[in-house]
Order: C-alpha cells, then structure tokens, then sequence
C-alpha cells in the first residue's frame, strides 16, 4: 500500500464542509477508516454513519473502547479522543478511506459495470480475459471478491465503502493491475464506490427491479447515471440496444464507445454451436470471426461489452480476440449442470422479467423439443414484477413456479402473485417447496428438453423466514438427476426421463 496514513487535520482540510471538533488537537494519525464499530483497531477513524435500522453514532462508545483513534460524526460526542465533525458521514466515508489508502484507484485498471442483468458476468469475462492477457486482476461482485487467485469475504454485491477502498489498497499492495467491480445501483445510492477513479465505466441495460429501494423506473434509472454524472470516468461503454442505455450515450459528453446494431462495436450472423457461439465482430479496432463458450445472444452481449471495456482501456485487439474465445465460464450463470444427459438442466441467475426472457430464448437456441422453465420471486422485494416474472416465464413450453427466498412472507402469496401473470394456455405447475419443485421440472421432462432452473444462480443458501438453510439449486437438481435415474433404472419410477 501506497499510505502510511493522514492526519485528521489533513482529512479535514481535504472535505469541503468539515471542521474539527471544539477539543480536537487535529494530531491524531489515521491508518484505516472504518464504518463497523467491530473492526476497529488502533489508528483507526470510526465514521458514524446513519443507516435503516442502525445510527452509527450509538457506538461511538465501543469505537473508542476498542481503540479508534479519531472519530467522524455529524454532531460533537465529546468524546477523548479527536472528533471530525461532517455534514453527511454517510457521503464523506468514501473520500475520507479513499484519502488514508492513498486514493489506490488511481493506480489501476478499475473498470466498474453497471445494469440491471449482466453486471456479473461481464466482470467475470472482464477478469477472465484480464488473466489470459497477462494482467494480476482483482474482482469485486456477487458471486465472489477476490485477490489474484484468493477470494475475500464480502457482504454486498459492491462493498461498503470503507471495506472497498481498503480492498482496492490490499489488492494495489499485491500488485494488481486491473480491477472488474460491479457497481450496483444500490451502492451508487448509498455512496460505496464514492472517491473511486474508474478507467472504463460500462452499462449493460435497464429493466424493472429493485424498485423496493428506489421506488419508481425513474429513481432507478437515475441512480444508474449516478456513475456517469458524478464519477472521474477515463471512458465509458453504452449498449445502445437498450433504450436507456442509449439516452445515457446522448447524454454523455466525455469519451465513450457504443455496442449495438448501430453502435461502434457491432455483432452479426450469430450461430449457436451448442455449447458456443459463432459471430462476427466488427470495431474500430478491427474485425474478426469469433467462436466464443458461451450461450445466447445476451451472453454474446456480455462477453462483447468486456472486451470492448479492455480494447477502450489499451488492450490489443488481437490479443483480446484470442482472450474471447477462451473465455472461464461463470458459476451460476447458463451453467449446464447435467452432462450428458438427454434431458439438459441449466442454472441461472436470472431473475427479472427481461433476465427470464433472455435465459428461455438462450435455451431455444440448443434446439430443444421443449423449455421448462422454473422460477420464483424473492420476498420482501419489488412485488410489482412478480406478475412480469409470470408473464415471462410463460414464454416457456412449460412454467414451474415456486419459493426464491421467501423471507418474512407467505411464500404461498408470493407463488400466487407469479402465477397471477401467467397466460392460462400454458402449462403451469406450481409447488411452493423449491427442492420438490426442481424434482417435479425434471420428472416433467423428457428426452430432448431443456429445464431451466432461474433465480438464484450461484446462492447455496436460501431464505426461509429469516432461517437460512443450505440450499443449491445446482446440487438440487443433480439429486433429482439421480434419483430419476436409480427410478428409471429399478423401472418403477413415473418420470419420462429416458436413461
């Protein structure tokens, strides 16, 4: 790490509405910014943030106790120890842990993602080719946070923003060179990546979700933006196939590339090989005929949109053409779990109306007779794109509704309002205990089907009324697999599955 850290006189200095407490010397040296009175330590700052259902200011106390040797508050404590006084502790923590690490994003390839599908697999694509180009990459999302080949415990999507600009500081002092962060509407909102430089920002699409938190279409929209507005960006990345995502293009005025049928990257005569896809890649770059692992026009989007990020960020274009094509898949996203079997299962994040419109057209690409697809909306979120889901998912042959994480609801009412949106010429099954419901998808298909089990993608846990029991949809539907298998093989199973 660059910092060995500021003084509060200098952090001070550095925030426009700051000023020092009454009985403050200034002196006290800061090596780490904190917003979690538990990880406190000595020559750590405790900023008091005031959150939902916690006032951070409530442990100003046990922060202290533990050793911190400054304090960020928007009111004096009159407290022992030194004490910044701020208007919004909330939006000064990024600066002020941005300022103790040295601002480390200015020093490597961070490269952020945002969108409502996509977000992470195109920050895996972009780590993914990151490595085949000879880059040390750290990642920063959903599925995993890790350093080069180690993977870092994280509670969000995007970090809070104290735990992020120390992350991008250990993964600077390890020598890294390119960053792929998903950058969530929810941390746009509530300041995680502020004080971060990004070299490239890109944007997948926009599409109903989350309005839980942001309240209305246009809310969310905006805090998307937020990236592009309000951040040091070195370039930006559009796809101009979705509506949003071209309004944000017009509006942008610093140096920005398009993807789309008439952006500056364009894809064309699309063939499904199965596992992989082949099309033609035009850019500014260059042209070129690429047979990439991936499955469905929206993954081609995505591994499109991570290698227009490294071409806008200095890559060559030859050398990101090879890395296309050599792609890692990313777990929980298309992935086929059922080998060679002739009923083919596929688990995906998918879990917006556009994302399950997306997964069954990916599907009928493998030439399926029939698409099964499975889903099931989480509790205590958006209920107004329950119906949606239902709607889209009855673009299927046959739909299975069932539990996500139901959390503090009847996971029956929430079945219910699935099934509400569901055109009634489709077939529907509905079974509110998920693990029954993968068994019943897969005892419905036959040879030459493919289930698609959509929602929860790479989660090995679900949420049961604040209980959280182990749960995979993955090893889900292997067991179902081979229970089918054993029945068929004993010949005194119902299922049509012919092993």
């Amino acid at each position: 790490m660059v910092s060995t850290g500021r003084t509060l006189s200098d952090l001070a200095a550095c925030l426009p509405d700051a000023r020092l407490g009454s009985s403050t010397s200034g002196s006290a040296l800061v090596t780490d910014v904190t917003h979690d009175s538990r990880q406190v330590s000595q020559g750590c700052l405790f900023v008091a943030v005031r959150g939902t259902n916690f006032d951070g200011h409530r442990f100003v106390a046990a922060a202290v106790e533990a050793g911190a040797s400054a304090l960020c508050v928007d009111h004096e404590m009159g407290t022992q120890v030194d004490e910044l006084v701020v208007g919004d502790t909330r939006a000064a923590l990024g600066q002020l842990a941005s300022m103790v690490h040295g601002d480390p994003s200015r020093r490597m390839k961070v490269i952020g993602v945002t969108g409502t599908n996509g977000k992470t697999t195109v920050a895996h694509f972009i780590d993914s080719m990151g490595r085949e180009l000879g880059f040390q990459t750290g990642l920063i999302g959903t599925i995993e946070t890790r350093i080069g080949n180690e993977s870092v415990q994280s509670a969000h999507t995007t970090p809070e923003a104290s735990d992020f600009q120390r992350l991008l500081a250990q993964m600077e002092g390890r020598d890294t060179e390119l960053v792929a962060v998903e950058v969530s509407s929810h941390a746009l909102e509530m300041g995680r990546v502020n004080a971060t430089t990004f070299s490239v920002a890109a944007f997948t699409n926009l599409s109903q979700d989350h309005l839980d938190f942001h309240g209305s279409m246009d809310d969310y929209r905006q805090a998307k933006w937020r990236l592009f507005d309000e951040f040091s960006i070195g370039h930006a990345v559009f796809n101009t196939d979705d509506e949003t995502g071209k309004v944000f293009a017009e509006a942008y005025e610093g140096p920005k590339t398009t993807i789309g049928a008439e952006g500056d990257v364009r894809v064309s005569s699309l063939s499904s090989l199965g596992s992989s896809t082949q099309f033609e890649l035009s850019t500014p770059w260059g042209s070129a005929s690429i047979t990439a692992p991936v499955v469905g026009r929206f993954n081609v989007d995505n591994a499109v949109a991570a290698a227009t990020c490294l071409l806008v960020s200095g890559s060559e274009f030859e050398h990101v053409v090879e890395a296309l094509q050599n792609l890692e898949r990313v777990p929980g996203r298309f992935e086929l779990i059922s080998g060679s079997d002739p009923i083919r299962v596929v688990v995906d994040y998918a879990h917006t109306p556009a994302g399950i419109t997306e997964a069954i057209e990916a599907a009928r690409l493998l030439n399926p007779k029939r698409v099964i697809a499975l889903v099931g909306a989480g509790g205590d979120r958006d209920r107004g794109k329950r119906p949606l889901m239902g709607a889209a998912v009855a673009e299927a042959d046959v739909a299975v509704v069932t539990s996500d994480n139901p959390r503090s609801e009847d996971p029956t009412e929430i079945v219910n309002e699935v099934v509400s949106g569901l055109d009634l010429r489709t077939e529907v099954i509905v079974e509110v205990d998920r693990g029954l419901g993968i068994q019943r998808a897969l005892e419905s298909a036959s040879d030459g089907d493919v289930v698609l089990i959509l929602g929860r993608g790479h989660e090995t846990s679900q949420d049961l009324g604040g209980r959280r029991v182990s749960f995979d949809d993955r090893e889900a539907a292997r067991s179902a697999l081979n229970r089918l298998r054993r029945s068929n093989e004993s010949g005194s199973g119902s299922g049509s599955m012919g092993l």
